[in-house]
Parts: structure tokens; C-alpha cells; sequence
């Protein structure tokens, strides 16, 4: 049994993790306690790949980041195409789920009490320091709740992996891809094998969420 899909999915599910804590954290923070004009219209586009449908989601991704999009003729002047490879798939797996981690954060960041970080600034505290000793300490439950969605989330992409980063067997193949396409060939011990892998993989995530979280 090829065990590729398995590792490739643990690869692109961390990086699109990694990715969408360093993407996410700004945008939370900036609507978790921030006000600005077009501050319900940012919410509305960070929703939006939580609403789309992951086709609509992954044909967006492959007009901006194919040969023929405006970003994707310059990564590829440079060498660095992303569609059809497994960075595509973590670009996929990433923009499908940021949402997840976004929303959690937001709620996590807005519920840290004004008056303790206004107490710590009157301290003397920068921002950064507010940031690193304060607010991210007591939004920690809500941080390592969007964490682990987003790293499930991502460990299962189907639609948007398959439109932008295809299905190659031993390149591109995740454990989705590969569980839909043992699935056509009939092949039920492959499939049966990753879906219990699949399935095992995202409830240890939930379990280790709910202890984190308390």
C-alpha cells in the first residue's frame, strides 16, 4: 500500500497551519478589537472561503494563480509555479481553511477584558509586549482551538486541493484524493485504510483541542 497520501496530507495540513496562524493573527486581532471603516466588509472576506463552494473556491485560486493569472505569470517568470505541486495544495488547503482559525481567534482576542490591557499599558507596556504577555496568553484556548481546526480542516480539502494542485499519485495526491480515487477503482481496503487514518487523525485533534483547551 502506498502510504504517500498519508505523509503528504501531514505535510500540507502543517504548513497551511503555520500559514494561517501568521495570516490569521493580524486579520483577528484587527477585528477582535479594532475599529475601523470597512471593518464588516474584511469579516465578510474572511468568511467567504468558509461560505463558497470549494470548486467556486479552488477555480478563484487557479485564475489568480495560474499560468494566465496575474500572479501566477510572475511565479512562474520566477520559477516558482504553484499550481499543479504540493505547495498549491498547502495555498488550497490554507485559504480553505483560514476561516476557522480566524473566527476563533477574533472571539478569543475580543473577550480579553479592556481594563487589563489598559492597566498594562499604564504600566509602561508596548504593544508588543501587551500583545505577547497579555492578550495572546489569555486568548491561549481560543488560539489552540482555531490551531487544531485548521490543521483538520486542512488535512481533509477535497474540492479546492483538486483544482488547483490536481491529483498526482506519489506528488499531489492527498489522503481525500486518494480515498476518492480508490473509491472509482474500487479498491474498498485503501480507501477503508485512509478513511479510518483520516477519521483517527481528526479525532485525536478534537481530544487534544478539548484538553488544551481547559
Amino acid at each position: 500500500m502506498d502510504w504517500s497520501p498519508l505523509w503528504l496530507s501531514l505535510k500540507v495540513a502543517g504548513w497551511a497551519t503555520v500559514f494561517s496562524i501568521l495570516l490569521g493573527l493580524p486579520v483577528a486581532y484587527a477585528l477582535g478589537r479594532g475599529k475601523f471603516p470597512g471593518r464588516e466588509l474584511l469579516e465578510g472576506f474572511s468568511l467567504l472561503p468558509l461560505v463558497l463552494p470549494p470548486t467556486v473556491l479552488g477555480y478563484a485560486l487557479l485564475v489568480g494563480l495560474g499560468r494566465r493569472g496575474i500572479l501566477g505569470q510572475w511565479l512562474e517568470a520566477h520559477g516558482h509555479p504553484l499550481v499543479f505541486t504540493w505547495q498549491g495544495a498547502v495555498v488550497a488547503a490554507c485559504v480553505a481553511s483560514l476561516p476557522l482559525f480566524i473566527t476563533q481567534a477574533r472571539i478569543a482576542l475580543a473577550a480579553v477584558d479592556p481594563e487589563i490591557v489598559g492597566a498594562a499599558y499604564v504600566d509602561g507596556a508596548d504593544f508588543g509586549a501587551v500583545l505577547r504577555f497579555v492578550l495572546l496568553p489569555l486568548a491561549r484556548p481560543g488560539l489552540i482551538a482555531g490551531t487544531t481546526l485548521v490543521f483538520a480542516r486542512a488535512l481533509g480539502d477535497f474540492g479546492a486541493t483538486l483544482m488547483v494542485a490536481g491529483d498526482t499519485p506519489g506528488r499531489t495526491q492527498t489522503m481525500p484524493l486518494a480515498i476518492y480515487d480508490a473509491t472509482l477503482s474500487g479498491d474498498t481496503h485503501t480507501a477503508a485504510a485512509f478513511a479510518a487514518i483520516s477519521a483517527a487523525l481528526c479525532l485525536t485533534v478534537c481530544v487534544l483541542t478539548a484538553r488544551l483547551g481547559r
